[in-house]
């Protein structure tokens, strides 16, 4: 008897045994699962080699909130503001001195009547905020332009320098580029389409990046393959610098 209950006992102990180790298993294998997908996470390909959310690019606050429509009062309105300015200035032809003017003479005209009526109709008359512009913030966007201005100024000279002849041909095509769209359009509305595209573009890619960001890796590969085609066929036979070309002479 006591050896068939030792028996019971030992497999009792075997099966809790087994039990534990197969969740230990079990969670061992969950783990390496998350970390998989996590590392297949980390390999999808997103557009401009980003590893941040779309909020997160744009820096985040306010300013993504606004650019992605999470505040929808927000973007709404802005995007409407510069629709109106857009229609009075091209389809109406309003020039800019003359819509300051009106709009002004019909604010002041409203709350001086307003102000002197408000004595004979009972009311209170209306509060007059006092707009004052705050140092601090008109520093901080000089200093960012000042910044941004430079960084500008200095790509400038590199790419005159003729250090980088891939940047140089990217420069020129792409002011050949802007050069033939100004041709288009005036100044305005390429500003209005571009504030058009800044408030549509992002929230659209936010909303299907899964789906175009494939789209685009197969895009990237293909400029790629045929940008190599180019550099072999004509790039690398244009000499990049005076020494070169004498090299080339004397050989």
């Amino acid at each position: 008897m006591s050896d068939h209950e030792d028996h019971k006992s030992e497999s009792l102990m075997e099966k809790i045994s087994d039990k534990i180790h197969g969740k230990d298993d079990s969670s061992s294998s969950s783990d390496s699962d998350d970390d998989k997908i996590s590392a297949m996470k980390s390999k999808v390909f997103r557009m401009f080699g980003r590893e941040k959310p779309v909020h997160n690019v744009f820096g985040g606050g306010k300013p993504a909130d606004v650019l992605l429509w999470k505040d929808k009062k927000v973007s709404g309105g802005i995007l409407g503001g510069v629709s109106i300015i857009w229609f009075l200035f091209e389809v109406l032809e309003y020039h800019l001195l003359t819509l300051v003017c009106h709009s002004l003479i019909l604010t002041l005209a409203i709350l001086f009547l307003w102000s002197n009526a408000s004595a004979f109709i009972n009311k209170s008359p209306p509060k007059i905020p006092q707009v004052v512009i705050p140092e601090k913030p008109v520093l901080e966007i000089v200093s960012s332009l000042r910044i941004e201005l430079n960084k500008g100024f200095a790509a400038i000279r590199d790419i005159a320098s003729g250090k980088d002849l891939k940047k140089f041909l990217s420069v020129i095509a792409g002011l050949w580029f802007v050069s033939i769209i100004s041709n288009c359009y005036n100044f305005l509305t390429l500003v209005y389409i571009l504030v058009v595209l800044l408030f549509t573009v992002p929230v659209v890619y936010d909303k299907y990046e899964d789906k175009i960001d494939p789209l685009a890796e197969k895009a990237l590969i293909e400029i790629k393959k045929q940008y190599a085609v180019f550099d072999a066929k004509v790039l690398c036979k244009i000499p990049r610098s005076m020494k070169e070309l004498k090299a080339k002479k004397k050989v």
